[in-house]
C-alpha cells in the first residue's frame, strides 16, 4: 500500500478515489475462494489496491500472490465497478471510493497459504453458501452489481462445455 500510504499523510482520513481488483478464485469444484480479513475480521474476495504504474492484471497476479500464495495462469475481465457504491471506509476511519476490475481465475498453480498479515484464514466456499460474515463493501457489491459472481461461474462453466 505504498501509493495510498503516501496519499494518506497529506488528505488523512477524508475520501480518496483509488483503483483495484477483486479476484473470484474457483477451484475444480466451482467452489470461490475467500479470505477471512485481520481488519475487518469478516470474509471477502481477495484483491486490492493498485500501485502507481501498474495495470489491473498486474495488481491482479500480485495481490493473488501476495495474499495467497497462489500463481494466475489465466484471468479474465468480467466487470468493473464504480460509482458512489464503491464508497467503503477502513476500521482505522481511512475513506475511498474505488474503480474495482473484477476478474475471474480458474486457471493458477501453487499452494494455498496465507502469505501476510491481512489474512486470518483462507477457504472455499459455494457461491450458494457464502459466509454471513463478509465486510459490508463485499456484500454491497453482491447486492448493489447484481450476481456477479453467478455470472462469473456460469461464464467459466460454458467455457470448459466447450473446450
Amino acid at each position: 500500500m505504498g501509493y495510498i500510504s503516501e496519499i494518506r499523510k497529506y488528505v488523512g482520513y477524508q475520501p480518496i478515489l483509488t483503483a483495484g481488483v477483486g479476484l473470484f478464485v474457483f477451484n475444480d469444484e466451482n467452489k470461490v475462494l475467500m479470505q477471512l480479513r485481520t481488519d475487518y475480521n469478516s470474509w471477502r474476495f481477495p484483491g486490492g489496491a493498485m500501485e502507481l504504474g501498474e495495470s489491473f492484471e498486474e495488481v491482479a497476479k500480485r495481490e493473488l500472490k501476495e495474499e495467497t500464495n497462489l500463481e494466475v495462469d489465466e484471468l479474465k475481465l468480467i466487470k468493473v465497478l464504480s460509482g458512489k457504491d464503491t464508497y467503503r471506509e477502513y476500521p482505522n476511519g481511512d475513506k475511498l471510493y474505488d474503480i474495482t476490475a473484477i476478474y475471474v481465475i480458474k486457471k493458477y498453480h501453487n499452494n494455498l497459504k496465507i502469505n501476510d498479515d491481512e489474512s486470518k484464514k483462507l477457504d472455499w466456499f459455494d457461491i450458494n453458501d457464502l459466509p454471513l460474515n463478509m465486510t459490508e463493501h463485499t456484500k454491497n457489491y453482491i447486492k448493489k452489481f447484481g450476481n456477479i459472481l453467478e455470472e462469473a461461474l456460469k461464464e467459466f462453466i460454458s467455457v470448459e462445455r466447450k473446450i
